[in-house]
Order: C-alpha cells, then sequence, then structure tokens
C-alpha cells in the first residue's frame, strides 16, 4: 500500500511532466532518454521518452541496457574501500605502502601520494585519455605501468584535475590485492548482493540482448541525427567507465546508497566505505555561478566517485558519465532518501542529464522551476553556430608555395610516445596516413613540415608537425594531444643481441688511451669513458648509433669480414676513430 501512495503522490507531484519531457525531446533534438525515480529504497518512476534506437523506434525501456560510462567510478571506490575494510589498503596512507610496484613521475609523488589523492581527482596529473582512447590492444597494466611517465601539471592537492587513468590503475591494484580480476571482484561483491544481474561490461556482451540502447548524435553543421560507432575498446580502462546497465538495476545500487549500504535488509556495502566516499576529498569552483550567474548549485566538492554540493539548499550527491553518444546522471539528496536517475542519447544534448534531474527534484521538493533548459539551449545553439564559424575560418597561418623538406616515404615510420605508445605514419594512395590505435584519417600537406588531418566529425582534427635530427632525417612528431604538446620519437632500430654483445669491448684513442663499449641488462650499448660519466649509445641506423644527450654525436662501428674494427665517433666539429682492442 505505501508504493501505491508514494506513487501517487509522485503522480500529483509530476503532472505535466511528460508533456515537458516530450517538449525537451523536440527543443533538444534528442534521440531519446530515459528516467528513474528512487524513493527510499524502491524505484517509484521509470520513463523512457523518444528511442532507445532512433532508426528502428524502437522504445527507451527502463530494462533498456546503457552504458554508463563514468559513472562506473563509484563502483571501483567502492571496491576498493571493500579491501581498505579488509586492511589491505589504507585511504590516506602512501599508496605504495601497500602496492610498492607502483610508479609515479617523480619521488614525491611516490612518497605521497595516496589512494584518496587517486579517487578524489587531486594526484596534479592531467588525464592522458589519448593513451586508451580507441587502443584496443593496451592492457590495465600498460595503464598503471604508464602512470609513471605522466608529468603533474599542478602540485600534488593543489587542484582537481579529472583523470580516469587513476580508476583504471586502482581497479588493477584490486586485483593485486584481492586475486581476482576488477571485474570479477565487483560482480561478486556488488553486482550478485544487489541483483544486478543484467549488469554487464561489454558493448559485445549488450549486443547479444534484446533491449539496449544504440549511440545517435547530431551532426556539426546541421540538425541531422545519424548514427556513430559504438566505445567497445574498454577492457583496458573499464575501473573507470564500462559498466552497462539497466534503469531498474541501477535502482538497486541507489537504494544501497542512499540507505548506508543496505538492500533488502541485508548490509551489501560498509556504512564506512559509503562514508569515506561522500566525505570531501577536493574543492571544486562555483564555475556556473561565476561565470554565468546561475547559483542554484553551490560549493561543489569532490569525494571519490562522487561529488556533493547545495543545490537549492539542499544537500545532493551525483556524478555524470559519458561515452560516445551515451550520457548518464546518478544522483540523491541524502537527508530526504530521493533519488533520480537520467540516461540520455546524443552527444549534442548531454546537458539533458542535468536539465531533467534537476527539474525532477525541484517538482519533488515543491520548488519553482529553474529555467534550465532555456539557458542551456541558449549555450548550445550559440556555440553550434560559433564552432561553424571558427572551422569556417581554420588554416588563417597557413604559409603559401612551401614544401616538405623530404620525400613522403622519409616521413614513414613508427614513433614512440612512454605514455600515448606508437603513432604510426604510412603511406597511402599517394599521401601520409595518421594512425594512432584505430583513428586512422589521411595526413595532407599544410605547410613546411607540417601536415593536418581533415576535420573529422567523430575525431575532429589532428595536426602534427615533424622535426629533423642534426643529421637531416625526419626523426620526432610533435602534435596538441589531450591537454598539453606530446613529442613522438621515431622508433629505434632493434638491433640483435649477438650483434650488440659483437660490438661491446674495448677501444683505442688516437692518445692511445682505453675506453669501454659495455653492453648492459636493459639491452643498450653504453660508452664508458675512465673517470667521466657513462653515456647511452641509441640504435639509429645498421651499426650506427646516436649519443643519448647529444643528438649531434654519431657513433659508427666498422666491421670486416664479420669483425669489428674500429669505432668512429662525428660531431659538428669532426671526426674521431677508435682502434677496437
Amino acid at each position: 500500500m505505501q508504493l501505491t501512495t508514494q506513487q501517487t503522490d509522485i503522480a500529483l507531484l509530476l503532472q505535466d511532466f511528460d508533456i515537458e519531457m516530450e517538449k525537451l525531446l523536440k527543443d533538444w533534438n534528442a534521440p531519446g532518454f530515459c528516467v528513474g525515480i528512487v524513493k527510499k529504497d524502491k524505484l517509484i518512476f521509470a520513463q523512457g521518452y523518444g528511442y532507445r534506437d532512433y532508426e528502428e523506434k524502437l522504445p527507451f525501456t527502463s530494462k533498456t541496457l546503457f552504458p554508463i560510462g563514468s559513472n562506473t567510478k563509484l563502483f571501483t571506490a567502492i571496491a576498493a574501500g571493500m579491501l581498505v575494510e579488509e586492511g589491505k589498503l589504507t585511504w590516506d596512507k602512501p599508496i605504495r605502502d601497500a602496492v610498492p610496484t607502483i610508479r609515479f613521475y617523480n619521488n614525491e609523488l611516490n612518497n605521497t601520494v595516496t589512494l584518496r589523492d587517486m579517487l578524489a581527482h587531486r594526484t596534479g596529473i592531467t588525464r592522458h585519455d589519448s593513451m586508451w582512447y580507441k587502443q584496443d590492444s593496451l592492457t590495465r597494466k600498460d595503464v598503471f605501468d604508464r602512470i609513471q611517465y605522466m608529468k603533474p601539471e599542478v602540485s600534488l592537492r593543489e587542484a582537481y584535475i579529472y583523470n580516469n587513468n587513476m580508476y583504471t590503475a586502482v581497479g588493477y591494484i584490486i586485483e593485486l590485492l584481492s586475486g581476482k580480476t576488477w571485474e570479477e571482484f565487483v560482480c561478486k561483491r556488488i553486482f550478485q548482493p544487489l541483483s544486478m544481474h543484467s549488469t554487464i561490461y561489454s558493448i559485445a556482451e549488450m549486443l547479444k540482448q534484446s533491449d539496449y540502447g544504440v549511440p545517435f548524435t547530431e551532426k556539426r553543421e546541421s540538425n541531422e541525427i545519424y548514427k556513430i560507432p559504438y566505445y567497445e575498446e574498454t577492457d583496458a580502462i573499464a575501473p573507470c567507465g564500462a559498466i552497462i546497465s539497466n534503469i531498474e538495476e541501477m535502482s538497486h545500487w541507489l537504494a544501497a546508497l542512499m540507505n548506508d549500504g543496505t538492500y533488502i535488509g541485508k548490509q551489501v556495502i560498509p556504512e564506512n566505505i559509503l562514508k569515506a566516499t561522500i566525505e570531501p576529498g577536493m574543492a571544486l569552483p562555483n564555475v556556473l555561478g561565476e561565470t554565468r550567474g546561475w547559483w542554484e548549485l553551490l560549493n561543489p566538492v569532490y569525494g571519490m566517485g562522487r561529488k556533493t554540493a547545495s543545490y537549492r539548499g539542499h544537500l545532493l550527491t551525483y556524478h555524470g558519465g559519458a561515452i560516445d553518444g551515451f550520457h548518464s546522471q546518478m544522483s540523491f539528496l541524502p537527508q530526504n532518501k530521493l533519488g533520480v536517475i537520467v540516461f540520455t542519447i546524443g552527444d549534442h544534448c548531454s546537458l539533458l542529464t542535468d536539465i531533467i534531474t534537476y527539474n525532477v527534484y525541484e517538482r519533488l521538493l515543491g520548488l519553482t522551476q529553474t529555467p534550465w533548459s532555456d539557458r542551456w539551449l541558449n549555450v548550445r545553439l550559440k556555440a553550434k553556430q560559433a564552432d561553424k564559424e571558427a572551422r569556417s575560418k581554420a588554416a588563417t597561418d597557413r604559409v603559401s608555395n612551401t614544401t616538405p623538406s623530404h620525400s613522403l616515404a622519409d616521413y614513414v615510420g613508427e614513433y614512440a610516445h612512454p605514455v600515448y605508445g606508437i603513432l604510426k605514419i604510412e603511406i597511402k594512395n599517394s599521401e601520409l596516413q595518421f594512425n594512432l590505435g584505430r583513428i586512422q584519417l589521411p595526413l595532407t600537406h599544410f605547410h613546411y613540415d607540417r601536415f593536418d588531418t581533415p576535420d573529422d566529425e567523430l575525431y575532429g582534427k589532428e595536426s602534427v608537425n615533424f622535426l629533423t635530427n642534426p643529421q637531416g632525417d625526419v626523426n620526432k612528431v610533435v602534435m596538441s594531444i589531450d591537454e598539453a604538446e606530446a613529442t613522438f620519437t621515431r622508433q629505434a632500430e632493434i638491433l640483435d643481441s649477438q650483434v650488440l654483445t659483437q660490438l661491446a669491448g674495448t677501444y683505442k684513442t688516437p692518445t692511445e688511451g682505453k675506453l669501454q663499449v659495455v653492453l648492459k641488462d636493459d639491452n643498450f650499448l653504453y660508452l664508458v669513458f675512465p673517470g667521466e660519466t657513462e653515456s647511452k649509445l641509441i640504435p639509429y641506423k645498421n651499426l650506427t648509433f646516436q649519443n643519448e644527450k647529444f643528438s649531434d654525436n654519431m657513433f659508427e662501428f666498422v666491421m670486416e669480414n664479420g669483425q669489428v674494427k674500429a669505432l668512429k665517433s662525428r660531431e659538428p666539429s669532426g671526426e674521431s676513430v677508435y682502434l677496437r682492442i
């Protein structure tokens, strides 16, 4: 009877709600969205609007499977919290105390970064999302290992900088300490006790089901809605955004969060963990108030896997999720035990997750309606027009009548970056081709040694600038990626270890002194002069090596009849020959 009463009360408070939702569909040119409302421990309202498959005109339902993106993060934070409860991790001691194999960019971070720092986005390290985006060969361990190359933008705990890779690393830490993969751990400890039996991790598994969302969005130059590919390369970064669920099963999750970790009378999540994740970890600026004068959402802070803020005087905890065409918002009012779930299809209408969420809360709290849709729709339309105008003015800085410094074949190769991996430059149809993971686009000469990709509807525009070394060879690619400029270096030639062993040995200088060429465990040769700092030799071409410290200092091994006879050193000031002893 209580449920019926709640439903009756909700029906009165949501009077004309359907009409308003249909208006939002039209105003925002939205393919479809679904709304769920949870009161105390029950889903008391669930309704889809528009379509889960815009092309086939299939209805959006409370059972429609939907990628929730970064709303996965709270699952990871709580899973890590379970290991804290077991004494395998701590929130506020250096993470290396429990996981000695983790490495950060410098010793200061190595000695101080905590689990809370990683989950509260306060390490000072920027996103580096291009490391994993459209990279299907990456593993979770790869992400974990590459953290050491991510240079911090600011000092630890100085600023809130969102970082998906820290959640991926925590997912890998869960595997290291529990002996179960992150997927196995979350399924056993969270999904199963919450009866989330349809909740899964992959698009491939989702497509085997009968009711699932299909990604559509609006074209940049028009109002046309078109289908876009699913984002499927989630294996490596699953702990930060791979969960796929539906309104009904996410209501079980929301009910447990709102009721101190209990679900159907059973303690599924320890209450201490929930308290820890909601505690303020990093203050966020009042962006909307300070930039637009919209002060309804006040003083947001990030905990671990979720934010809290005051919404028109009511404590609100919330988090969004986004992944190629799919956008979600999970939120609730802790003091009212009232929660809202919104799933939206369409990148151009992602803000509907916030707009609808606030609309529902204002109705249920008896507040006047804030014109969120009018506000954001005005911003969206202006931004779309501004973006169109900006693209029409691209290439105004192009220098006319220049040519590349080399033939196209000289630019071809694999260029490596310690974080982003391998950028391949190839030739296809008589033009250069840009290959970064699954992003493959043609490159057109812009000016000098700069080449640009087309302004792609999905991936935008990339601009790469090739650099040459002192020997005149193309050896680097510089491009803007994520939050900074990155330099990719042409992959060094890999020589057989037997050849390297043959090159190692003692050589005589022109003044009868001795020097050593040593092969170390890292499979690199090192030049060792007595009393001087050793120099690493980087394979260049054939038996020619480059001094790692000085790119204009080259070393060439001379072989005759299969025997090493000498070592030539070339630099701008001249050439020296060191005979093999």
